[in-house]
């Protein structure tokens, strides 16, 4: 993250995302497809790297191999996209609010303190040996004489898909295809996210 200063000499913190170039490697039509769709890909890889099956799919788009390829449903009506057509971040506009999905950085395995927040013992003077982060008790006894589907405890935490939603795009530079927007995003540095626009 970085941050910024407003007009008022706010300091705002906010991420820079590299929004493209996407090239448009697949359009989807309900008569050849049963749905409509548009396939865009990103980063480009060497070819060594790539499948046969993909390095055909990116000749028939006549494309360079790709890293990270998504397909989307949904987009803005009377879109006219084709094989091979550029997206960039000049398709945003600045002020406008969007959302940002990511995999959430990975913790692994954690306890209930970490994991939910748990208060622990805390009581250090009363018979307590080494259970000041332990989760205590997790069912009755005769009854039900089982635990319970989705008792909080310990587990591997993180690496998850979120999504971050209203998220202000404060400014653009569409000469690098930055978009750098007002908060935080999922994942760690260097990552790939999605930015869906609002409709």
């Amino acid at each position: 993250m970085t941050s910024l200063f407003d007009e008022n000499g706010k300091n705002i913190p906010c991420t820079v995302i590299e929004a493209g170039p996407c090239v448009v490697t697949q359009v989807k039509t309900k008569e050849k497809d049963g749905y409509e769709a548009i396939q865009i890909a990103y980063d480009d890889k060497k070819d060594k790297h790539t499948g046969k099956a993909m390095a055909g799919h990116f000749a028939k788009a006549s494309v360079t191999p790709k890293k990270v390829v998504r397909e989307f449903t949904r987009f803005e009506s009377g879109h006219q996209k084709q094989y091979g057509d550029v997206l960039t971040v000049e398709i945003f506009v600045e002020g406008e609010y969007i959302d940002v999905v990511g995999q959430s950085k990975g913790k692994g395995f954690q306890g209930v303190v970490k994991r939910y927040n748990f208060r622990g013992v805390n009581d250090a003077t009363h018979g307590q040996h080494n259970r000041m982060r332990a989760p205590g008790s997790i069912g009755a006894s005769s009854y039900p004489s089982r635990v319970f589907k989705g008792m909080r405890m310990g587990g591997r935490t993180g690496n998850s898909r979120v999504k971050v939603i209203n998220l202000q795009i404060l400014k653009i530079i569409p000469e690098k295809n930055l978009i750098i927007v007002k908060g935080a995003v999922p994942g760690p540095k260097g990552s790939y996210v999605i930015v869906e626009r609002w409709s």
